[in-house]
């Protein structure tokens, strides 16, 4: 297996392409051995989304197109914290286990092989990484997308715990609409500005107004 890491831009303007690594596979037939490629390809955006898949034909190139379309198929979305990761935590994958934590802001991505290409795919700046197990580069990979699909975001997983227990306080009744909020203070203004021991008149409507109204004397002209 050959690990020769470059990048490409993909079809998308905004997804560019990982080939982690390509492995030649030999079959023996009654002719002779045929052989076909098999390449392991990781996509993302750098925000936040990262896919990754395996591509086999007889070709490399067909072999990376392959593994590009099923990895943009495949992709999942990070909960990045201020460039790094929410919380730790170590992912096992057949006999490939990965430990992944966050960092300082500054610290950078400390990986190798397939554990940085998936890292910097999905926009990390700064993450501590150790592989602990086999140093497979498909398990490897795939241990790293296993433990990015697990993390989650503190604070949506407390508001998902209060909402499942009933303590999640009710947005809708908190919520005051402006007209509604404006009226008392009115109406403690027009209060406020009527003197102590004087009646308060009760608002005159304008139909009232105008049959209350005197009506103008002729001889007055």
């Amino acid at each position: 297996m050959v690990q020769a890491q470059f990048s490409r831009r993909g079809a998308e303007s905004d997804l560019f392409e990982k080939v982690v690594a390509i492995n030649r596979v030999a079959k023996v037939v009654k002719g002779g051995r045929r052989f076909s490629f098999s390449a392991v390809v990781v996509v993302g955006d750098g925000q936040g989304s990262v896919g990754a898949a395996i591509g086999r034909a007889n070709e490399v190139p067909e072999a990376i197109r392959k593994g590009a379309g099923a990895a943009r198929r495949n992709m999942i979305k990070v909960p990045l914290k201020r460039g790094t990761l929410p919380h730790p935590i170590t992912v096992k994958e057949g006999a490939a286990r990965v430990m992944l934590k966050p960092a300082a802001p500054g610290t950078g991505v400390i990986a190798g092989g397939g554990v940085r290409a998936v890292m910097e795919a999905a926009g990390v700046r700064d993450v501590l990484t150790k592989s602990l197990g086999s140093q497979n580069v498909i398990n490897v990979v795939y241990a790293t997308m296993s433990g990015l699909s697990q993390l989650r975001d503190p604070v949506e997983a407390r508001r998902r715990r209060l909402a499942i227990a009933g303590r999640l306080p009710d947005e809708s009744a908190s919520a005051v609409s402006p007209s509604a909020a404006s009226a008392p203070a009115a109406d403690a203004t027009a209060a406020a500005a009527t003197p102590v021991g004087e009646p308060v008149a009760p608002p005159v409507d304008a139909t009232d107004a105008a049959a209350v109204s005197p009506a103008p004397d002729p001889g007055a002209e």
